[in-house]
């Protein structure tokens, strides 16, 4: 395949992600309201208390003002006393990890580098807002606790990117100070994650596949959205010693509703609004 038409190919692909990504966004917008308008009871002291919101991409406001996987995103969450953040790692040509989502900036930030095609210095230059993974690490580890994705891309050198990020990691504990999440688990295989209980795979809409991935390994727990992960899939996943993250909720009685299931985690895009709510109630 020659440059253009590899490059038309990736424009192709990159469209209809997006596209998937807008219809997912509806959908769950869809799920949103109508759980809002559900009342549930409110959880008592010690159940707030348990609670874990995880600020996804950090406390952004859709990126209108606060960028969403920035450090500005991710101290609004700390200045909130948001328990974590989640974030995404991609590289950079140079071998850089950074925290970005995509795997260009043009979404977020307006300005098109592809982040595998750029060295640090010249993404750094071109987007100064994006943060590489030492940054983030430097500033929140140990202050917020990182749910840390990996985002399936092309490795050039695989061994050497996974000595570059067991050595980002190493001044943090594993499930304690941070744990590695994966669309596919097989990437904790890639990078050869130690130990696979800091690793959580993540259900998008195959909840059912990769509750079935994710038993009988030694993984530390799931995640997955809450409209599709069922108390039965929690209580298999609880019988086997794994926790369960849930998201994305984004109102006062979605929130109950978690928090009232035992969820260990609870993810959200609005994360400052949930922690607020929980404020509230051991208050």
């Amino acid at each position: 395949m020659n440059s253009r038409a590899k490059a038309q190919d990736e424009a192709t692909t990159a469209g209809g992600k997006r596209l998937k990504d807008r219809l997912t966004g509806w959908a769950q917008d869809a799920a949103d309201a109508a759980m809002a308008m559900i009342p549930r009871r409110t959880p008592d002291a010690g159940t707030a208390r348990r609670c874990r919101i995880v600020a996804h991409r950090g406390a952004h406001d859709y990126n209108r003002a606060a960028k969403e996987n920035t450090l500005e995103a991710f101290e609004l969450a700390r200045a909130a006393g948001v328990w974590g953040v989640e974030t995404d790692i991609r590289w950079t040509a140079d071998l850089t990890p950074v925290i970005c989502h995509d795997p260009d900036t043009a979404r977020v930030f307006g300005k098109d580098a592809r982040l595998c095609d750029v060295s640090f210095e010249e993404l750094r230059a071109a987007v100064p807002a994006v943060p590489s993974l030492a940054e983030a690490i430097a500033q929140f580890g140990g202050k917020l606790h990182l749910m840390l994705e990996l985002k399936a891309e092309r490795f050039p050198d695989i061994e050497r990117q996974k000595a570059i990020l067991a050595e980002r990691l190493s001044g943090l504990a594993s499930g304690k100070d941070y744990h590695i999440m994966a669309l596919d688990p097989e990437l904790f295989e890639t990078f050869d994650i130690r130990p696979r209980q800091c690793c959580l795979p993540v259900a998008m809409t195959n909840m059912g596949a990769i509750s079935r991935r994710t038993l009988g390994r030694p993984y530390g727990g799931v995640t997955g959205h809450y409209l599709l992960l069922t108390d039965a899939i929690k209580r298999r996943h609880e019988a086997a010693g794994q926790k369960v993250g849930t998201g994305f909720v984004k109102s006062r009685n979605s929130l109950y509703r978690e928090m009232n299931r035992g969820l260990d985690w609870i993810f959200s895009n609005d994360a400052v609004a949930m922690q607020r709510m929980l404020d509230s109630v051991t208050s």
